[in-house]
């Protein structure tokens, strides 16, 4: 019976820790007040072309300073496209009135496009529930 109790809360004890460090892998905060919130857990379901796209947004009193992308399996030209055309448009947004606002898709990499869009929805309101 001991025993049982202690692998209980052993598993409670692990649980809370995981999702504890989850939380950390989604939203950090820098030392200059700058949130970055990563969305390689929070919006894993998000699919551009080749599967998921996931971004990083670094975000100052309310506003995007900048959207990053992170690793994927995205064709490189098609994230190169969409890094230079498309990422720029975010900075300076500002998150606090309702929700990030779409910027244009790059033509050619639709499917990418769309998919960084969605990140960035995510990233924001995740901020703006847990910041």
């Amino acid at each position: 019976m001991m025993n049982e109790m202690k692998r209980i809360c052993f598993s409670v004890l692990l649980a809370v820790a995981f999702v504890a460090a989850s939380a950390q892998d989604v939203m950090r905060k820098e030392k200059d007040g700058t949130y970055v919130i990563n969305t390689t857990t929070l919006a894993q379901d998000v699919d551009g072309y080749n599967g998921p796209t996931p971004v990083e947004v670094y975000i100052k009193k309310n506003k995007i300073v900048k959207v990053v992308a992170l690793k994927s399996q995205e064709g490189p030209k098609y994230v190169a496209r969409v890094k230079k055309e498309m990422m720029p448009k975010y900075d300076g947004m500002n998150v606090k009135k309702g929700t990030v606002q779409d910027v244009d898709a790059v033509t050619g990499a639709t499917f990418t496009s769309k998919a960084i869009q969605e990140n960035v929805k995510r990233a924001v309101a995740y901020y703006k529930k847990h910041k």
